[in-house]
């Protein structure tokens, strides 16, 4: 196929580069096994007792949490893919 200057399979690695992303995020995503622990692991401020038995595996404060969901939001769904219109200039 031609495919101007980039290599063979050039468009599968991208394909499965962002597959990988997508299932690594997915996997940090999920609630870790065990016990919740009784304080964040970030601030060392204590967990409430019904998040505790709210969130199985709790590891993060609220607080915390929230600040990291903020964060992958911004972190997810880059596409590495440029538009065919920027790849003819």
């Amino acid at each position: 196929m031609a495919n101007g200057w980039a290599r063979d399979g050039a468009v599968q690695d991208q394909i499965d580069s962002t597959v990988e992303d997508g299932v690594s995020a997915a996997r940090q995503r999920l609630a870790h096994s065990g016990p919740s622990l009784t304080h964040c692991e970030e601030c060392d401020e204590p967990i409430p007792q019904a998040r505790r038995e709210a969130v199985p595996g709790v590891r993060l404060c609220i607080e915390c949490q929230a600040k990291w969901d903020r964060r992958q939001q911004y972190d997810s769904g880059y596409n590495r893919r440029g538009s065919k219109d920027s790849q003819l200039r």
